[in-house]
């Protein structure tokens, strides 16, 4: 519910504030006064572009504030302020804020259009497009079935783009399937074996430089053994020298015992060396053929840095052909998803198509009785919603308003035929049945800018009768140059303009019950003669009747 609405610097209006009441709030007032101006300020509310233009002249900005009482269910049922507030300023630095938190204006517009539902031409265009006549059929039964079909159709799409993508991937696969084949049988016919780089590299040297390490052998060998003053022979000398000494005294014999473990280790080193020499074979064809098999393996390193890498890519490529061979059954796999998905999907749209004709006939009979009580007595009115030939994100379904206004005549799409005077009234009596089954949602604003265009007599009066029902469930603004409809206000403000200091100046009243008597003279018969208070006040009594009886 909108509790005030302050406006300042806007056009005419220098600073105003605005109290609503619950239940019908009536504004009144001659042409030119500012009543669109309240509409643009609740637009700006519903996030509507608003220009620099709009700000009054001498100021350097406009603001909008609408306090709302919404209710609020944690941590307890109960009623609380929510204050939108828009600025606009000359140097173009705007601002939102909600409860003086800055938001975007995208944000605005979500909070806007959870608060107030504005009824006019551009309003009710909107009919025409299928997304409105979805919002007006589709249930919270209807909304869960959605959910569930959403699910499937998600899924089903992405398996179809898997599948696509496999699809014109295939002759791609294909090459690169004998490019994989081609590197592994490259690989595999050099039959490397593990760590074969590291031996190989190590024979390589030994073999480079045989002559040398013979040559190196052979002296070490001779130092120890084999000359004429070889190491051995010298340790040899020197224990027979120690053993004459300990026959007359013992205490060289720790030394004679190095000696001797000197002696066997040596000994075991030149048997090593001996040995070694003797195993060396130097053969340049070996080598040949070493430099050979490094050269082949070296061609090999673009798959590794070294034998154990190209082996593990190997393994890889074994593993990537192996992926690429299952290609046609990874094909047969998906396309048997595709096809169960479009299975549930489907069941899920026939689902959903059931459900939306059950409630577009339900709302169609509704509809259809109010546009008759609106003065088109022999108007037919039908919601048609039948199967689509294609899956969309909304369902298998394609929906439409057919309308007649004349009996006898076949109905047409309503795009198609209505008029702006019929238009209009078929929206008002969508939100007739609309607010009949959501009363009690206290949160909703409804607002009607001139509703009553090109209306008169009965149907006036009918139109008036209609937004007091509405009233009764939602809150309602709704401007109007109707006596029959300002007679039902609950709250009736009179807009008007006046010059003050060279300015011009609108202002808001608030009117009691004698001046309301006078304003609805005004409007029906431009003065405030005896007769026509008279029948002002006839008017305001038939309102409360209806009301009552309403309530009742």
């Amino acid at each position: 519910m909108l509790k005030t609405l302050t406006i300042e610097n806007f056009a005419l209006i220098e600073n105003v504030t605005v109290e609503f009441g619950a239940g019908l709030n009536i504004l009144t007032g001659e042409t030119g006064a500012g009543k669109s101006i309240l509409i643009e300020a609740l637009g700006a509310i519903l996030g509507n572009r608003l220009g620099a233009s709009k700000i009054r002249k001498g100021a350097d900005f406009l603001r909008v504030k609408a306090v709302f009482l919404i209710e609020n269910s944690f941590p307890a049922r109960d009623i609380v302020e929510l204050t939108i507030e828009r600025k606009i300023s000359r140097t173009g630095k705007n601002s939102v804020a909600v409860d003086g938190k800055p938001i975007t204006l995208a944000q605005l517009r979500k909070y806007g259009a959870a608060l107030l539902d504005m009824h006019d031409q551009n309003k009710n265009l909107e009919l025409l497009r299928e997304k409105e006549i979805y919002r007006l059929i589709d249930t919270a039964e209807i909304y869960d079935a959605l959910k569930v079909f959403a699910e499937s159709y998600g899924e089903l799409n992405s398996k179809k783009r898997s599948l696509a993508k496999k699809l014109s991937a295939r002759e791609e696969n294909l090459q690169r399937l004998e490019f994989l084949r081609w590197q592994a049988r490259e690989i595999s016919a050099a039959k490397l074996k593990p760590d074969e780089d590291v031996k190989l590299d190590a024979e390589i040297k030994k073999l480079s430089h045989a002559e040398k390490i013979a040559e190196s052998v052979q002296a070490s060998a001779q130092i120890l053994n084999d000359g004429d003053f070889d190491v051995l022979t010298a340790l040899a000398r020197v224990s027979k020298h120690l053993d004459a000494v300990a026959r007359y005294d013992d205490k060289l014999n720790p030394a004679r015992k190095l000696l001797e473990d000197a002696e066997i280790a040596l000994r075991e080193a030149y048997d090593e060396i001996r040995d070694y020499g003797d195993g060396l074979d130097f053969s340049p064809e070996r080598l040949n053929e070493l430099h050979a098999r490094a050269d082949e393996i070296s061609r090999l390193k673009k798959y590794g840095a070294s034998v154990n890498e190209i082996l593990q890519r190997l393994e890889k490529i074994r593993v990537d052909i192996a992926s690429v061979e299952n290609f046609d059954s990874d094909v047969s796999e998906l396309q048997a998803e595709v096809g169960e998905l479009e299975r549930q999907t489907k069941i899920c749209a026939e689902k959903l198509l059931v459900l939306r004709q059950a409630s577009a006939n339900n709302l169609s009979a509704k509809i259809e009785r109010e546009i008759q009580r609106l003065g088109m007595a022999r108007a037919q009115f039908e919601i048609v919603v039948e199967a689509a030939e294609k899956l969309s994100e909304n369902g298998g379904d394609k929906a439409d308003i057919l309308f007649c206004a004349n009996v006898g005549e076949e109905k047409f799409s309503l795009s198609e035929i209505v008029s702006g005077g019929e238009l209009s009234r078929i929206a008002l009596a969508i939100k007739i049945v609309l607010a009949s089954e959501q009363r009690g949602d206290y949160d909703r604003v409804m607002v009607f800018d001139e509703i009553d265009t090109g209306l008169g007599g009965v149907t006036a009066k009918t139109v008036a009768e209609c937004i007091s029902e509405i009233s009764r469930g939602w809150q309602v603004l709704c401007i109007t140059h109707l006596p029959q409809i300002a007679s039902m206000a609950d709250v009736h403000l009179q807009i008007s303009k006046s010059e003050v200091n060279g300015r011009t100046l609108t202002k808001v009243t608030r009117l009691n019950e004698a001046e309301r008597v006078n304003e609805i003279a005004r409007m029906a018969s431009g003065e405030e003669s005896v007769a026509s208070i008279e029948n002002a006040g006839e008017m305001l009594a038939s309102a409360q009747r209806f009301k009552l009886a309403v309530l009742a």
